[in-house]
């Protein structure tokens, strides 16, 4: 679906008309193609205002447009950019976004907020439509205010986000409708069926049904009978390695150590200083620091460095097996 549409109302044309009564007085019903709507009888009542029915109220002052009119008012801002006729167009048709809102009132929370998503698919339509194919723009505009209104109760209809790609907003929409008529006609209906029959990967089909299953759950909802923890406090922490990993960890450790600890006993003086020095310390030494202790120069230092860190690569591989493979030291380069 491509971004926001380029049509916006401009505040002279959208102005308040006046107000005489409570029904328009006859005789003054707008011409065809007009922006002047019926007047409108101001709240007097100190009832508390629904903001809906006065959304309603509003658009119904817009009378609908016949289809001369439409079409007129489709090409002349289709070829000049009239934003009178644009204005016209959208308040013809304000009472079909409210319609297609209030068929999925059960889902939303907030229906005004649902009409205002839907006023933006109108606005997209309005700017695609081509009165020239025979087609009235509010068959037209239906599909996509009623693709911009699901798109945002699936991205705002839980706190955790489902319907992330078109494939899973496909599966929200339809996957409980297509698995009853599948069953009805006899088939064992499971993830590879559903996936298939939709062109999704069985994963999507898992996690949609699992979504439609399931209901959000706060981390901070209180748990037990005190109240006192959360659902938080026992998740487990990604950042730490379980209880499991951490004495696989120290027993490999300790293999490790102690296969080093045997290699470093063979070792002449030179090597062993190379060993703790280079090898396995925390902050090496550099070559040249280590040539100047030895009596030597930088170049013949890597090169011992080098051998006895093959030696011991080896000696790992035979004392630990597979484990020998593992980083010693910093096999990084260093200077």
């Amino acid at each position: 679906m491509s971004g926001e549409p380029r049509a916006q109302l401009d505040p002279e044309v959208h102005a308040e008309p006046a107000r005489d009564g409570d029904r328009p007085v006859a005789g003054d019903r707008p011409e065809a193609g007009s922006a002047a709507p019926a007047p409108l009888a101001p709240a007097t009542d100190l009832a508390r205002a629904d903001p809906f029915r006065r959304y309603l109220a509003e658009a119904r002052r817009y009378p609908p447009l016949s289809r001369e009119d439409e079409r007129e008012l489709a090409r002349r801002y289709r070829e000049t950019g009239d934003r009178a006729a644009l204005f016209r167009l959208v308040t013809a048709n304000l009472l079909l976004v409210v319609r297609i809102a209030y068929s999925f009132r059960r889902a939303a929370r907030n229906l005004l907020d649902l009409v205002q998503e839907g006023n933006l698919g109108l606005l997209h339509a309005i700017e695609r439509f081509d009165p020239e194919l025979g087609v009235r723009l509010p068959t037209y505009a239906a599909w996509w205010v009623r693709a911009y209104m699901v798109k945002f109760l699936l991205d705002n209809v839980r706190l955790v986000r489902v319907g992330t790609t078109n494939a899973r907003r496909k599966l929200l929409r339809n996957l409980h409708k297509e698995r009853r008529k599948l069953e009805e006609r006899g088939l064992d209906v499971g993830p590879k069926l559903l996936a298939a029959h939709f062109g999704v990967s069985e994963t999507d089909v898992r996690d949609v049904e699992q979504a439609l299953a399931s209901r959000d759950v706060s981390l901070d909802e209180p748990v037990g009978e005190s109240g006192q923890a959360s659902r938080g406090d026992f998740l487990a922490d990604g950042t730490r390695p379980s209880a499991e990993e951490s004495v696989v960890r120290g027993e490999l450790r300790e293999r490790a150590q102690a296969a080093i600890a045997e290699f470093r006993g063979g070792l002449n003086d030179r090597e062993r200083m190379l060993l703790d020095l280079r090898i396995l310390a925390e902050e090496p030494l550099t070559l040249q620091a280590l040539g100047d202790r030895l009596g030597t120069t930088r170049e013949a230092v890597r090169q011992a460095e080098a051998r006895l860190m093959k030696r011991l690569k080896q000696f790992l591989r035979e004392k630990l097996g597979d484990l020998g493979a593992i980083r010693i030291g910093r096999d990084a380069p260093r200077r």
